[in-house]
């Protein structure tokens, strides 16, 4: 067994820090300390909603609570679109970080942003769906992998409007995706999320043997649907050798 250290798990687009509730409980029943932050815009921040949130806010959020917390030899984990978040604390703190996690997570090459990877009439569609508030209305939770009756109504009242901003900003970084440090990618093969595919195909050329790999046997939003399989992911990603 490994012993206790910090987790910080970052959420993705439309969710908020309590989608991890479940597979927290389960971390911090392990002996570890375990952080969940909301990104601003979104769940109980979504008061702060509006098109000046981009990438950038998202990372300066969670590098300022990694420094306010004090937290160190953190495994930084990022669901989705969290997983740019990650990418971008990982660029700027990675004294502060012991490993990434990356749970079917979206990923881009530096310099590139979320539109520059859809046609152009799914970016017109969404910025018509964001005019006046700043947020991309959520999607239907049967989409994120979920089929449960409970877990489709408990998400479906909980997810919010995303800052478009995010999507508009790129990916900018001082050094190469994950700054060198240790990575595990976790994938969610119960049905595939299409929209980090592509990702996914990219970073398994790019980081290859670098990076290690894991299959989770769910869908999308495997912390509401299988928080069994995430926590024991999750700790299975930090070899007890380290």
């Amino acid at each position: 067994m490994t012993s206790p250290h910090p987790y910080l798990l970052v959420h993705g687009a439309w969710h908020g820090g309590w989608c991890w509730s479940a597979v927290a409980e389960r971390l911090r029943q392990a002996g570890h300390r375990v952080d969940t932050p909301t990104l601003p815009g979104l769940g109980e921040r979504s008061n702060l909603l509006g098109p000046d949130i981009t990438l950038d806010t998202f990372i300066r959020d969670v590098e300022c609570y990694l420094t306010k917390e004090d937290l160190r030899e953190v495994i930084l984990v990022g669901h989705s679109f969290g997983g740019l978040v990650i990418s971008g604390v990982a660029d700027r703190l990675p004294k502060r970080i012991r490993r990434l996690v990356y749970l079917d997570a979206f990923l881009l090459p530096p310099g590139q942003s979320t539109f520059d990877t859809l046609p152009e009439a799914v970016i017109q569609r969404l910025e018509h769906s964001a005019a006046g508030t700043g947020g991309i209305p959520p999607p239907r939770p049967e989409s994120l992998g979920l089929t449960r009756a409970a877990d489709i109504a408990a998400v479906q009242n909980r997810l919010t409007p995303h800052p478009i901003g995010s999507y508009r900003e790129p990916l900018r970084l001082n050094h190469p995706l994950g700054n060198s440090l240790p990575a595990t990618y976790v994938r969610c093969i119960r049905p595939p999320f299409q929209a980090v595919a592509q990702a996914y195909a990219w970073a398994r050329e790019t980081y290859g043997t670098r990076w290690s790999w894991q299959d989770l046997d769910c869908g999308h939003d495997a912390m509401i649907s299988a928080p069994d399989r995430v926590a024991e992911a999750l700790l299975d990603a930090e070899p007890a050798s380290r």
